[in-house]
């Protein structure tokens, strides 16, 4: 008979999950990124049933891992995991599901578009389902949830929350080198086929990752040990932490309406209709930069202008900015990434900047139209320091991958005998593989044509891309599986240079083919991070399958129409410009990061000042430095290449603001150590739901200003 261990079931916080104590994907700056389960046949449990003891997840010895066929391994999942006819993907967690993962994947285009990382929204969807299933079921709206219908909208949401990352990365690189802005629905298509793609690829490694290795994906197993101490036992942690994430989001919205104009006017004017009986011209809002009260006197008394060797530290970007958002980013992060990040602004903004101004190497340009374009940060950072800043970035990341070949050698390494063979015990709930294995073809083509057709690459080096799709899945997904963190900013720059070196006078040639093969690599991984907790909680994977192609759907939906309001806003003549893309709101650091290796394969070095190469070599050096310091402490080496090389492309305000967040958690973790104080239960334990609070709070509110001041 075999013998089958219990975990013990933990609460998902952060710091159980891996490395620095972050599993957001807060670490993906380069992509510019246990209860007892019923035997088979259980029946339906009612919503949150509090009354039932906690138990641990069952799971495998890893000496069964290593010896099992995986015949042996799915009959036990059968037998003893499986939840049966268990309500699953119902019309109402599926719509919920739609519902929420639309707004999650706006909240992560806009903090993707301010930061370049692609916040993971696992845990954040987790909550926020079980939170309105809780609401609906007090309404007397709805009742009898099933832990797996939690499961099946969270699912969706986090599917629907990855399909942004084009959008604020390659796309937006494209329309900054070419001028041109294809239509929305172009776009839209797009980007679905592509995810589509990781889906179908998706489901037939799940049979090798899950089913055979299973494999430990951190960050999926942190969603199925919550999901699970919320439906069983006491499930009053994950109430608090819902009300946590609730309070925090809602105070949030209010302070973010509060120094927003749209919103302001929509208040004072057409509902308080204060420019009609109190004469009013302008809507009166707060400032969200604490110095602009400042300057606004000195502005009235002569008063002193802070400056670094003559420059206007304004025109640097140096400003002191309340964003809440950032805020929140920054306690993702945690401490030693926010302040790698401040490094890099420092020595960039405070340092570089002023002295390369100074030198002439950064100066007022005339644009196309004959108009003088002053200094600003977007400005010193298009001009100078992108380029030591990208350098240090893909250097970094590449130096970062090597040094860990078990994600290479594991990745492509042949199962043991044991493993192989045998019937095929879950063929009638497992997605047939038949469908990936026509469809990835199918679709394959059709992305290659699509990428043809509506970004004028050739169908032929479109094709030339598709092998790559392959080895860059394998490795993000190994690398998921290991460390909840996908390589695919510096993967994705191997198929960029491959294609680049094939057709250098068309940037679309190395821009989509690599787009494409990276958000399918990074797309599928992602999605079998999200696969584990089904897993784990005994649902039934197709139905997963079918979620994610909702959540897809629903993330192109939101996002894409939003992108074009957000960044692409037709002036006062109809007309749409690329010129907004980039903004002081929003710097784009991740297409900035894809533009700039599109120019460096199309023009070459040549044409960039001296000090601009010579900052390119010391990047370089500097970055594999870092990194072999952190291999060889094991970590302990405080300073990320990648994050330095983020800090210099992200606004300085929103560095220090980042930094501030950072700060805050990690004074509040050491001052509240004990585990029972309610200091701990706060900000160690509900660090995620007070930052996924501030985050959502400021984004949606953020995202309302803007389609406010388009209608009003």
């Amino acid at each position: 008979m075999p013998r089958f261990s219990r975990g013990v079931a933990q609460s998902g916080s952060a710091s159980a999950l891996g490395a620095e104590g972050r599993t957001f994907e807060s670490c993906r700056p380069d992509h510019f990124f246990i209860e007892f389960h019923p035997a088979k046949g259980a029946h339906k449990a009612p919503l949150l049933h509090l009354e039932s003891p906690k138990m641990a997840l069952l799971h495998l010895t890893d000496e069964e891992v290593q010896t099992w066929s995986r015949e042996q391994k799915d009959r036990w999942w059968l037998d003893n995991v499986f939840r049966g006819d268990m309500a699953q993907l119902t019309l109402r967690s599926g719509l919920t599901g739609f519902l929420l993962g639309g707004v999650l994947s706006a909240t992560g285009l806009y903090i993707g578009a301010k930061t370049g990382i692609a916040i993971g929204v696992g845990l954040t969807s987790v909550i926020l389902a079980f939170a309105l299933f809780r609401a609906m079921a007090a309404s007397g709206l709805a009742s009898d949830y099933t832990i797996l219908e939690n499961n099946a909208t969270q699912s969706i949401a986090t599917a629907a929350g990855y399909v942004a990352t084009p959008l604020f990365s390659s796309l937006a690189a494209y329309m900054l080198v070419t001028g041109i802005i294809p239509p929305w629905w172009q776009l839209a298509v797009w980007i679905f086929v592509v995810a589509l793609i990781g889906v179908l690829i998706a489901f037939p490694l799940k049979r090798r990752f899950i089913n055979d290795d299973q494999a430990p994906f951190p960050e999926g197993r942190a969603c199925g040990v919550v999901l699970d101490s919320l439906y069983t036992g006491d499930a009053g942690e994950g109430i608090f932490k819902a009300k946590l994430l609730g309070v925090v989001g809602g105070f949030t919205a209010l302070y973010q309406a509060c120094i927003s104009d749209g919103w302001m006017k929509l208040v004072q004017f057409k509902i308080l209709a204060m420019d009609r009986w109190a004469g009013m011209k302008e809507a009166w809002y707060l400032h969200e930069r604490l110095d602009h009260y400042y300057y606004t006197w000195a502005a009235k008394a002569e008063g002193w202008i802070p400056s670094i060797l003559g420059t206007d530290i304004r025109q640097l970007g140096l400003r002191v900015t309340l964003d809440a958002a950032m805020l929140g980013v920054g306690g993702l992060m945690g401490i030693a990434v926010a302040a790698s990040c401040m490094l890099g602004a420092f020595v960039n903004f405070v340092v570089l900047a002023p002295l390369m101004i100074q030198a002439g190497d950064i100066a007022p340009r005339v644009a196309a139209n004959g108009a003088l374009i002053p200094l600003n940060r977007a400005e010193i950072v298009n001009q100078w320091s992108l380029w030591w800043g990208v350098t240090m970035m893909v250097v970094g990341a590449f130096v970062s991958l090597l040094a860990k070949p078990e994600i290479f050698k594991s990745a492509f390494k042949g199962k043991a005998k044991a493993s192989q063979g045998g019937s095929d015990v879950l063929k009638d709930i497992e997605l047939p593989l038949w469908i990936s294995y026509v469809g990835v073809p199918v679709f394959s083509v059709l992305g290659s044509y699509l990428t043809h057709l509506f970004f004028d690459v050739p169908m032929w080096l479109a094709l030339v891309s598709l092998p790559l799709i392959f080895v860059l899945t394998i490795i993000c997904t190994n690398s998921m599986a290991l460390t909840s963190w996908t390589p695919t900013g510096s993967l994705a720059k191997i198929t960029q240079f491959t294609m680049g070196a094939i057709d250098r006078t068309n940037p679309g040639s190395n821009l989509l083919p690599a787009a494409m093969t990276s958000e399918i690599a990074s797309n599928a991984a992602n999605l079998l991070s999200d696969i584990k907790p089904g897993y784990m909680l005994g649902g039934k994977p197709r139905h997963q399958a079918i979620g994610h192609i909702i959540g897809n759907l629903a993330g192109v939906l939101a996002c894409t129409p939003l992108f074009y309001l957000l960044f692409l806003a037709p002036d006062a003549n109809g007309l749409r410009s690329v010129n907004t893309i980039v903004s002081d709101q929003f710097a784009m650091p991740a297409a900035l990061q894809w533009k700039g290796v599109a120019d460096i394969i199309a023009k070459g070095l040549k044409g960039l000042p001296t000090s601009a190469l010579i900052s390119m070599g010391f990047a370089a050096v500097a970055a594999v430095a870092f990194e072999l310091l952190r291999i060889k402490t094991k970590g302990r080496f405080p300073i990320s290449a990648v994050a330095v090389a983020l800090g210099m492309v992200l606004p300085p305000e929103s560095v220090l603001a980042m930094f501030v967040g950072a700060l805050i958690f990690w004074f509040m973790a050491r001052k509240h150590k004990s585990p029972t104080s309610k200091g701990h239960r706060v900000w160690v334990e509900g660090m995620e739901p007070v930052c996924a609070g501030l985050i959502s709070g400021a984004a949606l509110m953020g995202i309302g200003n803007a389609i406010i001041n388009v209608l009003i």
